[in-house]
């Protein structure tokens, strides 16, 4: 069940020599890159500077903000006639994230989620529906591409109108889905609901947001499907970074496309196998947009026991976030764009509170305003549509639905030292 065989099972030391050969084009490609050249020249970084793997810790790291200063595209390595595709991710003050694609990087991107779909034993005799957003987000369009590389008949559903999809599943033979684990666990309460099976299922690929071993034997149970966990992240490509094979006993993480390093988050120092920490990671493949010791903020460990596929070390199932960026059904949400958000509002206050819960197995947030009593008159009718323009400009800046209360002055708690404006209520389960 090999995608690629040759690479996917390359000796340690070949392996070991294709990262460096990769890494020293990855460092000659970012020196188009304005905020590199400058970055790597105060460093005192140079390509003949790098001359074993162990030199990676010479180069300065790459954050999510150097990107959304570098907006639109201030990290691209190529003009902008050989970018084919963009897609963008949420951005915390009202500017997002923007990452571009070369035809090249489209094809090696798709070879990747082919690699991790066929791993699995994912073929092209499998019908796939792909329940994930189709939008600027990767998710979408990265495993759709990807499956019909493998070959397999692909259904873009895309998200909501869940009992169509459930028709879809069972009208068109439907073998493997994608989606997040909270949405297929949505989806199989409203088959019960609809009285009917989807019997045709046999793989479930579930990623974007946090799900435990608890969560994997309740989706196996009720849709009848082996479960395996997906990683990835816009910056590096989308999807596809890492992947469980059928031993489901962390992910594998394609070395040969990604130096991965684990680091104490406050020291920047690495950390041993085994010791978890934030992942650090350099893409070797990328053309378009190539990174440097990019700061993921996904917290892990890389697994000291190898495995019986031989595909290289793994990385442990992602159990938290070095910074305060929360994901909600899949959609990165960072408290600062609520507030970012709130503060071009006049009616009402600075004052905010997030609650997020899990209902019906799906993530839900509430936010608490407070009314700005200056500027707002009271009436019933004004409350109601103040009430329904911050439920549109949040959902037009996130891409996300929420509940917004209005709440009097003065009511929510202030902090006299770093602002804790989220509560998240849900258990991973």
């Amino acid at each position: 069940m090999f995608w690629d065989k040759k690479t996917e099972t390359l000796k340690p030391a070949d392996l070991k020599a294709l990262q460096l050969k990769r890494l020293k084009k990855t460092l000659a490609q970012v020196q188009h890159v304005d905020f590199y050249q400058k970055r790597l020249a105060e460093a005192g970084v140079k390509a003949s500077s790098i001359k074993t793997l162990d030199d990676i810790r010479k180069i300065p790291f790459t954050k999510k903000q150097d990107l959304r200063d570098g907006y639109p595209f201030g990290f691209f390595a190529v003009p902008l006639k050989k970018i084919v595709r963009i897609h963008t991710t949420s951005g915390t003050t009202g500017k997002p994230t923007v990452v571009g694609y070369t035809r090249k990087d489209l094809d090696t991107w798709s070879d990747l989620i082919a690699r991790n779909m066929t791993m699995v034993g994912i073929t092209e005799e499998d019908v796939f529906q792909n329940m994930v957003n189709y939008g600027m987000f990767t998710g979408g369009l990265g495993f759709h591409y990807g499956a019909e590389k493998v070959g397999m008949t692909v259904i873009p559903s895309a998200t909501g109108n869940t009992k169509r999809q459930i028709e879809m599943i069972n009208d068109f033979g439907v073998t493997t889905i994608h989606c997040t684990p909270s949405y297929a666990m949505h989806l199989s309460e409203v088959a019960e609901e609809m009285g009917t099976t989807m019997d045709s299922l046999k793989t479930g690929i579930f990623g974007a947001e946090a799900w435990s071993e608890s969560t994997r034997k309740t989706l196996e149970s009720r849709l009848g499907v082996t479960a395996y966990d997906s990683y990835g992240l816009s910056e590096l490509f989308g999807p596809g970074v890492a992947f469980e094979c059928p031993e489901r006993d962390g992910l594998h993480i394609w070395h040969d496309s990604y130096l991965v390093e684990i680091i104490d988050p406050k020291t920047g120092e690495q950390v041993a196998d085994g010791e978890r920490g934030e992942m650090v990671v350099t893409p070797l493949v990328k053309e378009a947009m190539p990174l440097l010791r990019y700061r993921t903020g996904d917290v892990t460990l890389i697994m000291e026991d190898g495995c019986i596929c031989r595909r290289g070390k793994k990385i442990a199932r992602i159990t938290g976030r070095s910074d305060d960026m929360l994901v909600i059904r899949g959609i990165n949400v960072f408290p600062s764009q609520i507030e970012h958000v709130l503060l071009k509002i006049p009616e009402v206050g600075n004052q905010f509170m997030v609650y997020i819960d899990r209902i019906n197995h799906l993530d839900e947030m509430t936010v608490d305003v407070e009314i700005n009593r200056d500027s707002f008159s009271g009436e019933l009718a004004d409350l109601a549509n103040l009430q329904k323009k911050v439920v549109k400009e949040l959902r037009d800046a996130l891409e996300l639905r929420t509940t917004v209360k209005l709440v009097e002055p003065g009511s929510l708690p202030r902090f006299e030292g770093k602002a804790k404006r989220v509560v998240d209520r849900r258990e991973v389960v």
